[in-house]
């Protein structure tokens, strides 16, 4: 049976802006409280979105979260209309109002964990909304996320979606930006690499920013999904503060293939993990000096925020890494890439650049944008099609966003009741074309 790799990637919302909202991100407090461009972020993405499915390889989406959250705002004490709300909010707790019009769920590999059937105990697909309790903006996301998961892997025949873990500090769970799947094939078994920042005891205090996956999570959401081989590796401090604030800012994986900074992960870990790894199957360690690429250079380039796929038909041989055109700008990483594809012992050859330059300014790279879900033949007839891309539902989704997008957002704009409602209509024009216009109800 054959088995693809199926990317879900986040469509970016109408209220895409850059609040600064996130600790540790340093491209998103660099870039804080400037003028973002909604509808040129959502066009990269679906762009982005484009140029995989032409290169052959599935692909599918995960709609945006309806913003602002006025559920959060009543919980924390606003109350009357929506316009009340938003106007109360806008003068006392504008800081609140920007955490609930946060597009930040366009980044999907943070949406879940994803454990394929070849790799759990019952033989199917599961999938753990990450709880992200780590930043207030998006601890909110996990209901909505549970709720558009449900409807995209429907058939419970097939797909076990289920509830975020614990909200709690011990439980912290950022998802698959956090995991990898190391295998010989898609079609075989393969190993689920899970990468932690903290564990119950961990001095944090050489810590400058948050560790935000916890080990206890990682090995909750192993259990929970019947991860048949798992194995857990550290990451270092030093990536953490340095601002890889998630493992795919240090590293990706592909296949065989786990391709990573010399400083992403601490040494005593990597040497218990990468001897468990080659013991348990077929693994490929390409790892990248720090005196070719400096950290700095390889946080500041997103080089390893890229998707790296083997062929559309599963070829291990010739992989390809889709890397946003930062990479081409720093001249240490982008004369790393040229050796890279000329190196014949390992089996990157061609590295395509796509500009995701809105998506990149709030922190967030090509790799961020995706969900990765290995499925068979059978199990995407089993994913609901509404959710699943060809050109003409890019053209569609394209012109949806031209219709409904502000080409420029400031924060400030969004103390406008007027652009609520702009955001509501999108969201309904969205859910009505997809054949879901219930999907988020009683969530809003």
């Amino acid at each position: 049976m054959q088995y693809f790799e199926v990317n879900f990637d986040g469509l970016i919302g109408p209220s895409h802006h850059y609040g600064g909202l996130a600790s540790g991100n340093l491209a998103s407090h660099r870039n804080a409280l400037k003028t973002s461009s909604p509808k040129q972020a959502a066009l990269q993405g679906l762009e982005k979105m484009r140029t995989v499915l032409r290169l052959g390889y599935r692909q599918g989406f995960i709609p945006p979260q309806p913003r602002p959250g006025l559920s959060t705002l009543r919980q924390l004490g606003f109350s009357g209309s929506d316009e009340d709300i938003i106007n109360t909010a806008g003068s006392d707790a504008p800081e609140l109002l920007s955490m609930v019009y946060s597009a930040s769920s366009m980044w999907a590999a943070n949406a879940a964990t994803v454990t394929p059937s070849l790799d759990s105990a019952d033989g199917k697909v599961h999938l753990t909304p990450a709880n992200l309790v780590t930043t207030a903006h998006r601890a909110i996301e996990h209901p909505y996320t549970f709720a558009a998961l449900q409807r995209i892997f429907h058939n419970p025949a097939v797909f076990n979606v289920h509830p975020a873990l614990p909200g709690t500090g011990a439980f912290a769970d950022e998802g698959a930006a956090n995991h990898s799947r190391l295998c010989a094939s898609h079609g075989s078994a393969g190993t689920g690499l899970f990468v932690w920042g903290r564990q119950r005891g961990t001095d944090t205090t050489r810590l400058q920013f948050p560790a935000r996956q916890t080990l206890e999570a990682s090995q909750a959401i192993a259990r929970q999904h019947g991860v048949r081989q798992a194995v857990y590796l550290q990451q270092s401090a030093r990536a953490i503060n340095a601002g890889a604030f998630h493992n795919d800012v240090v590293a990706v994986a592909n296949g065989p293939v786990l391709f990573f900074h010399e400083q992403a992960y601490e040494a005593e870990s990597q040497q218990t993990a990468f001897a468990q790894l080659s013991e348990l199957g077929e693994f490929t360690p390409v790892c990248v000096p720090a005196a070719e690429v400096s950290l700095d250079e390889a946080i500041r380039s997103y080089l390893f925020n890229s998707q790296l796929l083997s062929g559309p038909d599963g070829d291990m041989s010739a992989m390809t890494l889709i890397a946003p055109t930062e990479c081409q700008e720093v001249e240490a990483v982008a004369r790393y890439l040229e050796k890279l594809t000329t190196d014949d012992s390992q089996p990157i050859r061609r590295v395509e650049f796509v500009d995701v330059r809105q998506s990149m300014s709030n922190g967030g790279g090509p790799a961020c944008l995706r969900l990765r879900v290995m499925l068979s033949e059978q199990e995407i007839a089993a994913v609901n099609p509404a959710f699943m891309l060809d050109e003409a539902k890019i053209d569609a989704l394209q012109q949806w966003v031209s219709e409904h997008y502000r080409d420029s957002l400031h924060p400030l704009d969004l103390l406008e009741p007027e652009f609520m409602h702009e955001c509501k209509r999108a969201m309904a024009a969205l859910t009505e074309w997809l054949g879901c216009p219930d999907l988020y109800d009683g969530l809003v």
